[in-house]
């Protein structure tokens, strides 16, 4: 039919330059080896950081949770929704972070979403980190609001802009990834802070791959920087570390207030469903039980990321355990995950547009779930890979 040939001629385009996603299909529980395609692989590319997806103690809250409320929350937040285990994730979570307050949302990306359409307008101008993630830049466009890019991670270009926009705005919002999950770098969140309070800008971070990795105790970005009550709002996510599903915001009980009002997502999309707040609870509470899963996670990330150095691939520049093994083109960023996958190794290309062109990448997410026997493995089939593709 005429009307779809467009799209075909795009699929056909995406897969001549090597673009075209090829998804693979689970047949098991998260964890250090999964079952992909009928076959049994080493993985190394989920966000399962601490390796609570499949934790025996989240798997007993959530199927707690179903004999005492069902499957289903039945309705939006603000009509019939709420449950008592809505509440009690939210303190949680607040005490947990540090924050006056926090709320829900069925996802990070739904999150982001919500916040930025709920704090600014066509009025207003959003100051954005050129590489923040795809949930903050819709929001953005969602929003109305003028965008305004600055340099990635570059406080003083921030500050160039904002003096180069005074007196063309009613509100303004300053926005960052807390980690790039690309790259793995980390925003420099305490010279932000400082801008945003010098110019009384609401400033707002993503922190979807800080939580549970970053701070005392995987507490997230602001504790990593003792930002506690001076960021304006913590934007993340359940659904990596913590292993589960859902977004949340913490922060200044006013803003937080403001978004059960406003927050879209929060009053037109049913509810988190009540065995993923329960297993989101039980994920808090293993955090605050111990810290033993997050020493794992980075020590298992620095003893990884040093023998991929130690064996001449570039791995960038990041400062988490999200490690990018940099190739180039995405043709060569899919032959290497196809030879990896073939030798038991799962581990998926990254290109256009998820990254610039010229920036395909394989992006290795180390678990606190992977044993050193693991890594061993991985890295000899990495070694072998690269070396019969001429990446090393």
């Amino acid at each position: 039919m005429k009307r779809f040939n467009w799209m075909e001629k795009e699929i056909s385009n995406l897969k001549e330059k090597g673009l075209f996603t090829t998804i693979r299909t689970l047949s098991s529980p998260q964890g250090a080896w999964l079952i992909v395609d009928g076959k049994k692989v080493l993985n190394f590319c989920s966000n399962n950081y601490l390796g609570f997806g499949n934790h025996p103690k989240l798997v007993e809250a959530a199927k707690k949770a179903i004999d005492d409320f069902g499957v289903g929350p039945g309705a939006v937040r603000t009509i019939a929704g709420t449950m008592d285990l809505h509440k009690e994730l939210e303190e949680r979570i607040a005490k947990f972070k540090g924050a006056e307050a926090a709320i829900t949302f069925q996802s990070g990306f739904a999150a982001n979403l919500g916040t930025i359409q709920a704090l600014v307008g066509k009025k207003d101008v959003i100051f954005s980190d050129e590489l923040n993630h795809a949930s903050i830049i819709d929001g953005c466009k969602l929003s109305g609001a003028r965008i305004v890019r600055y340099n990635h991670c570059k406080p003083n270009h921030l500050e160039q802009v904002i003096k180069e926009n005074e007196g063309t705005y009613k509100r303004a919002l300053i926005i960052t990834d807390g980690v790039f999950s690309m790259d793995g770098d980390v925003a420099p969140l305490d010279r932000l802070q400082e801008i945003a309070e010098g110019y009384d800008i609401l400033l707002a971070v993503d922190d979807a791959h800080g939580e549970g990795v970053l701070g005392k105790g995987g507490r997230g970005i602001v504790d990593h920087f003792n930002l506690h009550g001076k960021v304006d709002l913590e934007i993340g996510t359940f659904s990596k570390a913590f292993g589960v599903i859902g977004g949340v915001v913490a922060g200044n009980a006013v803003v937080i207030d403001w978004l059960n009002q406003r927050g879209r997502p929060f009053l037109f999309s049913s509810a988190m469903t009540p065995p993923d707040v329960a297993a989101c609870i039980a994920a808090i509470d293993l955090l605050e039980e111990s810290d033993k899963y997050i020493k794992q996670l980075w020590d298992n990330a620095d003893y990884f990321k040093a023998e991929m150095a130690k064996n001449g691939f570039d791995i960038g520049s990041s400062q988490t355990p999200i490690t990018p093994i940099m190739l180039g083109e995405a043709p060569l960023a899919q032959e290497m995950s196809r030879d990896l996958f073939a030798n038991g190794i799962f581990a998926t290309p990254i290109g256009f547009p998820t990254v610039p062109k010229g920036k395909a990448r394989i992006r290795v997410m180390i678990s606190a779930a992977h044993s050193r026997e693991d890594l061993d493995q991985g890295l000899k089939k990495f070694v072998e890979s690269g070396k019969k593709l001429g990446i090393i």
